[in-house]
């Protein structure tokens, strides 16, 4: 009775004070649509007001740009090396330097996935700019998902306490910065505390997530990378014995590496018993022989992670452990910030987030070209792709984040972008212009087309003097048959040589050998993961294992390392 009579209350709240501001944010930003290039313009003009007393602005002439073109002229294209110097000044504790706030609540670190590991200012901007995003992508999801407001949240959030600066700045997931931050009624919805993000061990924080979300009807599990999903399913099932066992006893491990901290947060939470709760999922148990969120879980779930890139290789597993669960793409959102606000299922394209951020584009072939040139947002063309340039109010200018992004239509006059995968994932021996969006879209194809799956690979270089080529890396467990394997990776080669023209050009002049099969030992790529994410320092939920790799030295590398199984 009392839960019925708190949840009216929250969605009193929510429906007369919540939902008439993000409207009304909402009608604003559909009509700013409709004049992209006067809202950056207007845009870029504030930050640049705002900010020209800096250290940067002033070495920078902000106080003399009166236009988009003076900006072009005042800045070249840059990416994190620049702004490094002011950073480090800010985290010595000096005023002034990048940007002008008084304030800096924390530094928001980088996941690490192509070098090591950059800090992003967090100001009140930048946080009004994230809550705003999620926002307007809250609300059209509930719009079509009715079911799923005030239901239970899972998310797994980071430390924003990881480190702190010379100057006793925090640094870390700005996730768990806006965790914290959330409105009382709201931060009651997630099923995990703002003080998990202390849990560093992966076990340990998978454990904790399922130990409180098995419990609760969830409504909504958001994770930026799928694959933490697919990893989070088999872990629950893997592990149910004990996870029952806590949730029967009211109780939680206590050989898990859970800060005491994080205990004591959690201890009433965890006092609670579930009995009924846990005979629902012995039945499932029994019934199936699993236990998995495609049955302990409703339906109308809603998952929100990425669905564009490479993430298709996660994606088709969906089905096998969450059912028909909806499933929409959250956006193109970076540490840097959040480019695009997807606004329906079913795609991984968003219209891109003109009100926040000032956006600038160059075409994919001309990047490197001293002549190359810089697109505004209303510039797009459909069909096209290009990397994507941001100005913030907190401190990036110009700022080339080195992903790659494809215009796929337009809102209004604005455009709507999908994320084709970071240009740092292009390889080009000779010439053949590779890119992981190649490498990951033809896989798909293939895969789909032999009704098999493939959750761990990459496409690299196998270095030969002569003849250069690529090599389908694969563990020896992911083929169950040699021969599909074989037929996999020839399809493979047919493909690729259909979507690259460049690819082909090399292959039918003999300046690339054919694709090959490469084995690796079983559990190498997820030691090799491990290893690599461990050196950048990057945050374990928002990794991407890399599907095309451009060190010709690879097969070497792995060779040395005695990760390939040359007995295949």
């Amino acid at each position: 009775m009392f839960e019925g009579i708190r949840r009216k209350f929250h969605k009193a709240v929510l429906d007369l004070v919540v939902v008439p501001r993000i409207k009304r944010r909402l009608a604003q930003f559909h009509q700013a649509l409709g004049n992209p290039a006067e809202t950056q313009a207007r845009l870029l003009g504030r930050i640049l007001e705002r900010h020209r007393g800096t250290a940067f602005g002033v070495d920078h002439g902000f106080s003399s740009v009166r236009n988009p073109a003076d900006f072009q002229k005042a800045l070249p294209i840059a990416g994190y090396d620049r702004l490094a110097p002011y950073i480090e000044r800010m985290r010595q504790g000096e005023p002034n330097t990048l940007i002008a706030d008084a304030r800096v609540f924390m530094f928001a670190l980088t996941s690490g996935t192509t070098a090591t590991r950059k800090f992003i200012p967090v100001n009140e901007s930048y946080l009004q700019s994230y809550r705003r995003g999620w926002n307007m992508w809250g609300l059209t999801a509930f719009q079509k998902h009715t079911k799923v407001p005030l239901t239970p949240i899972l998310q797994l959030s980071g430390d924003w306490q990881e480190e702190f600066t010379p100057g006793g700045v925090p640094c870390g997931a700005v996730t768990g910065l806006t965790a914290t931050m959330q409105r009382w009624f709201i931060r009651r919805l997630y099923c995990i505390p703002a003080a998990a993000g202390k849990v560093k061990d992966p076990f340990a924080k998978q454990y904790l997530a399922l130990r409180m979300g098995m419990a609760r009807e969830v409504g909504m599990i958001l994770s930026a990378n799928p694959s933490t999903l697919v990893n989070l399913a088999r872990f629950g099932d893997a592990n149910k014995e004990s996870i029952l066992r806590d949730m029967r006893d009211g109780t939680l491990d206590p050989a898990l590496e859970v800060p005491t901290p994080v205990r004591e947060a959690m201890a009433k939470a965890i006092r609670v018993k579930h009995p009924g709760r846990v005979r629902q999922l012995e039945k499932i148990i029994h019934d199936t022989g699993a236990l998995l969120p495609r049955d302990y879980w409703p339906d109308w779930t809603l998952l929100g992670n990425w669905t564009g890139g490479s993430m298709g290789p996660y994606l088709r597993q969906y089905p096998a452990f969450y059912g028909a669960k909806p499933v929409r793409d959250v956006g193109l959102i970076a540490s840097e910030g959040r480019m695009t606000i997807p606004l329906e299922d079913g795609t991984p394209s968003g219209v891109l987030d003109i009100v926040s951020h000032y956006f600038e584009f160059v075409p994919v072939d001309e990047m490197d070209s001293p002549s190359a040139r810089v697109l505004l947002a209303h510039e797009l063309e459909q069909g096209q792709d290009y990397f994507i340039l941001l100005t913030t109010d907190y401190g990036l200018y110009r700022y080339d984040i080195r992903d790659v992004v494809r215009c796929t239509g337009f809102m209004g006059k604005t455009p709507l972008l999908e994320f084709l995968n970071k240009g740092a994932y292009f390889s080009s021996m000779t010439g053949e212009k590779l890119s992981e969006h190649h490498v990951t879209r033809s896989i798909d194809k293939v895969l789909e087309e032999l009704g098999i799956t493939l959750s761990t690979y990459s496409v690299a270089p196998v270095w030969d003097d002569r003849l250069p080529g690529y090599g389908l890396y694969v563990e020896r467990s992911a083929f169950n048959d040699l021969e599909v394997a074989g037929k996999c990776c020839q399809r493979l080669e047919s493909l690729l040589c259909q979507t690259n023209v460049e690819y082909e050009a090399k292959r039918s002049s003999a300046r690339l050998a054919p694709l090959r099969l490469v084995w690796l030992k079983p559990g190498a790529w997820q030691s090799w993961d491990r290893e690599r994410l461990a050196k950048t320092r990057g945050a374990a939920e928002q990794y991407k294992h890399p599907c095309l790799i451009n060190a010709v030295d690879f097969r070497e590398t792995m060779a040395r390392e005695g990760r390939l199984d040359e007995n295949v």
